[in-house]
């Protein structure tokens, strides 16, 4: 079992990788990096803290359609969060392609997927400004045209409202949205990170923000490591 983590300014990833129980490869280039992704050299990617627009910029060369879902875990409740980087999801058939992978993913790690769908403001909101409008009625068509394959009900703005009720997918309204959604719960809440996996590569790449601590880079290691066990990805 191999795990292969990259090394950037913040080097709580190597104080995690002397902290776990199995063998974790450290690199510290961004080029040495997506090689060995591309070369299935190791049996799961953890980003550490590496560059993530140069890992991704060079992953999208390979892969146009790339998205990212952080593995999040508040009040014993655990749900992806996607999509999560600040490009992604600005379009409806970008939410589309998210839903339809991240559905993948859990299944693939035996969690039957429970949508939650958010938009930018409660029912009564609409009218309030084209915005608003926009978001609410794209949350509606969404939840409509996808409940016939999976479990999904469109929260609107109401993120506890879906946590509460359990759901274990939730989709925010667009990336940059859903990075502060992230960021809110994760860098300055409660809520533990896990990584974000990375929908619609036939690879385990975990990314990681470049702001986390030794446990949440150790929190991210033992998770690609659990996937990678699972062989979720089989050759």
């Amino acid at each position: 079992m191999s795990i292969i983590a990259g090394v950037g300014d913040n080097k709580n990833i190597v104080k995690a990788a002397q902290n776990v129980d199995f063998p974790v490869k450290l690199v510290d280039s961004e080029e040495e990096f997506i090689k060995s992704l591309m070369e299935s050299r190791a049996q799961a990617y953890v980003r550490g803290s590496l560059s993530a627009s140069k890992l991704m910029n060079q992953l999208k060369n390979e892969y146009k359609e790339l998205y990212r879902a952080s593995f999040i875990e508040i009040n014993q409740k655990q749900f992806l969060l996607a999509p999560v980087g600040i490009d992604e999801g600005d379009h409806l058939l970008q939410k589309l392609q998210i839903i339809r992978l991240g559905a993948q993913f859990l299944n693939k790690i035996g969690l039957k997927p429970k949508i939650a769908i958010l938009s930018g403001g409660r029912a009564q909101d609409a009218g309030r400004s084209q915005k608003i409008d926009k978001s609410i009625s794209e949350g509606k068509l969404l939840s409509r045209i996808t409940r016939d394959k999976y479990s999904v009900q469109h929260h609107y703005i109401l993120i506890e409202e879906a946590i509460a009720e359990d759901a274990n997918f939730i989709l925010a309204p667009d990336g940059i949205s859903g990075n502060l959604i992230f960021r809110s719960l994760v860098l300055t809440g409660c809520a533990k990170s896990h990584g974000a996996i990375t929908l619609g590569i036939n690879r385990i790449f975990l990314d990681t923000s470049r702001s986390l601590d030794m446990e949440g880079y150790i929190r991210a290691l033992k998770f690609a490591k659990y996937l990678a066990d699972l062989k979720i990805y089989k050759d």
